[in-house]
């Protein structure tokens, strides 16, 4: 068995997510749902989302639609209540210097980008898909393997432009005070959150029930350092008719 909560895990959120599976975890059991008794929030994540005994983890929706969604249990989507967005939907912020002169997208044509991973929907997907109707696409790129590394890069003039989801620049800018030198350009169009999931013989609506009940049994410190709302279902057709880059 394994589960892990790696998306938004940072320092800063380790109790407060280790207290966040303490609730699952007795919730699961109460229904005869066995659970690991803490969370592998170092391992590599495709073999957390492959492994055929997870319990519960967190993934990105264009892994979810391009290589999953045929191997796991959709389970629901939590909700951040993100400004802009419908109940378990996020958005990625285009993030550049404060002192950047340009103040369009259309000016960051020719402009270095930062970007996570090729296979990020917030970090990469979803700027190709919001950049398609102006016409270009970044041909300058620097792969980053994080969004903080992302960010690091325009703070630190190795990069123009970023795409960072709503969640993570609000933990930025909460924790890492070179943002301060950061500015948000604009954002790209609400998609169905980074949805949670279990293996592929996982009962969904119980440990859906399982996950929700803990949302709410967390204290109001905890709610607030992980900014968790609720949790939603996102029907799987919602997640895999979102389109992928060319």
């Amino acid at each position: 068995m394994i589960a892990s909560l790696m998306m938004y895990h940072r320092p800063q959120l380790e109790d407060a997510h280790n207290r966040y599976w303490a609730l699952i975890r007795k919730n699961l059991a109460a229904i005869g749902i066995e659970s690991p008794e803490s969370l592998s929030q170092d391992a590599e994540e495709f073999s957390v989302w492959n492994d055929p005994n997870l319990v519960l983890s967190q993934t990105c929706g264009m892994p979810y639609r391009k290589w999953l969604h045929a191997k796991v249990t959709l389970i629901g989507a939590p909700d951040f209540g993100i400004n802009g967005c419908p109940p378990g939907y996020y958005r990625s912020a285009f993030v550049v210097r404060r002192n950047d002169p340009r103040h369009s997208l259309a000016n960051f044509k020719g402009a270095r980008f930062a970007y996570n991973q090729e296979f990020s929907q917030s970090g990469y997907a979803a700027a190709f898909t919001h950049l398609k109707p102006h016409g270009f696409w970044f041909e300058n790129r620097v792969h980053t393997h994080q969004h903080l590394a992302s960010a690091r890069a325009i703070a630190e003039e190795c990069a123009d432009i970023t795409a960072i989801d709503a969640v993570s620049w609000r933990l930025m800018e909460k924790y890492e005070g070179f943002t301060d030198d950061l500015r948000v350009l604009g954002w790209t169009k609400p998609t169905p959150g980074l949805p949670y999931i279990a293996g592929p013989s996982a009962d969904r609506l119980p440990t859906f029930n399982a996950v929700k009940t803990a949302i709410s049994q967390l204290n109001d410190e905890d709610r607030k350092l992980l900014g968790i709302k609720g949790l939603i279902y996102i029907p799987q057709q919602d997640y895999l008719s979102i389109a992928n880059p060319d």
